[in-house]
């Protein structure tokens, strides 16, 4: 079993989303628990009231709603009633049991799972603490109810916890359902999950779902009144259909708003950059002299998508990362100058099919710049020569352990100082 739990600022939407697949037939309310009306005869208005209520109890708490999905695996059969005992269990364990939550089991994925919608105040007006509540309340209860259960554990699913779908996104699909809704979806699950600091960043995610987040041409009425037009792709990457103007979605996801959160990310998405530069350099080593594909593939192994920006003539001239076990993006050139698309294509010996924009004032270097290159270019070649017919992994492994350098010097070699002589002068 795997457990996904996000918080965010509307009850309303997360509600509105579990209640839209209801009308879809691609999912059944199951139940309303500590709610003072049975499930069979509840209303929509008295779902939604209940947790708009308590939630005023604190309007200091921003964040106040809660959606967790429980994903098992595809083998497992489960029953409403074993859905419902499951998740009351979660729900006590992490320390929701006595909150009013509303329990629904999608049909949307390939595997079985539960939706379920809450919120953080209690009944009290006091606030539960989510904070690391996904690595240790969460973590726990999973594991024990694995256990009781019987469940497949979420180490041995077939399918990874970060391959999982988001509770909110999945590609879209043009015609297959209503344009703006499907789009708004995908925007819940993306906007407030990935950190990201350029539009160019949001849109190596966007893609992935089939969405597009457009400003328009330049000079265009869109573009010089900071608009923001949201497109549908098709299979191929070309837009389709009539966009979608940002102000006409419900969750307001416009340029301005979605600009606001760029320097937050930047900050929460530094300490993750070593985890994508490591795993780019390790496959790099497993997979020298190959062509780049191969190398987007080793990093899918890894949950990182490395999201390719060709010309028409299929020339690549940028390359952005989406790691989605951290949910961070990070365009190449931001990591460092090896990370960039030209970077990459030079250490996969491809160098010469690459073009970049770059400034003709930073193409000539000083003498020492390019000593310095030199000797980097010798040492990796060094390197290379070591590496030929050894065993990789064992070689990294070793690389990787710690050292520590030693200041102790042999007694032998030490110096015996001369004591001064003091010299007393008979002044007489």
């Amino acid at each position: 079993m795997v457990a996904v739990i996000k918080t965010g600022h509307s009850i309303n939407r997360i509600l509105n989303y579990n209640e839209n697949k209801v009308k879809e037939g691609k999912a059944e309310f199951l139940s309303a628990v500590n709610y003072p009306i049975d499930t069979e005869k509840i209303s929509f208005n008295q779902k939604l009231n209940l947790l708009l209520k308590q939630a005023s109890l604190n309007e200091n708490v921003r964040r106040n709603s809660v959606h967790i999905s429980l994903n098992f695996d595809t083998s497992e059969k489960l029953s409403n009633e074993q859905l419902k005992e499951i998740s009351e269990s979660y729900m006590q364990k992490i320390g929701f049991g006595e909150q009013p939550y509303l329990l629904y089991q999608h049909f949307d994925a390939g595997h079985p799972h539960i939706h379920i919608v809450s919120l953080k105040v209690r009944s009290d007006g006091t606030r539960i603490d989510t904070n690391n509540i996904g690595r240790n309340q969460s973590e726990k209860a999973r594991k024990e109810i694995e256990i009781d259960y019987s469940l497949v554990k979420a180490e041995s699913m077939k399918t990874k916890p970060y391959e999982i779908r988001s509770a909110y996104s999945q590609k879209v699909q043009y015609g297959k359902s209503d344009s703006r809704r499907a789009i708004a979806n995908v925007l819940d699950g993306v906007l407030n999950l990935y950190k990201y600091t350029s539009l160019a960043e949001l849109n190596a995610v966007l893609q992935q779902y089939n969405v597009l987040a457009d400003r328009g041409s330049e000079g265009s009425r869109v573009h010089k009144n900071k608009g923001l037009l949201y497109r549908i792709l098709d299979e191929k990457g070309n837009t389709i259909g009539v966009p979608i103007k940002a102000s006409v979605l419900y969750n307001k996801p416009t340029l301005k708003s979605i600009e606001e959160r760029f320097a937050a990310n930047e900050i929460a998405r530094q300490t993750h950059k070593a985890r994508v530069t490591n795993a780019i350099d390790l496959a790099l080593l497993r997979h020298s002299k190959k062509p780049i594909n191969t190398l987007v593939s080793a990093l899918e192994k890894e949950g990182i998508k490395a999201v390719l920006r060709q010309n028409k003539d299929g020339i690549i001239y940028g390359l952005t990362y989406v790691d989605h076990r951290t949910k961070c993006v990070f365009n190449g050139s931001d990591l460092g100058k090896q990370y960039s698309a030209k970077g990459i294509h030079e250490r996969c010996n491809h160098g010469d099919h690459v073009k970049t924009n770059e400034d003709p004032s930073h193409r000539y270097t000083t003498k020492h710049q390019e000593l310095n290159s030199a000797n980097n270019r010798k040492t990796q070649n060094s390197i290379k020569d070591i590496l030929a017919g050894s065993n990789i992994d064992k070689l990294v492994d070793d690389l990787m352990q710690p050292t520590q350098a030693s200041n102790h010097v042999p007694h032998q070699l030490k110096k015996n100082k001369k004591k001064k002589r003091k010299t007393v002068s008979n002044n007489s």
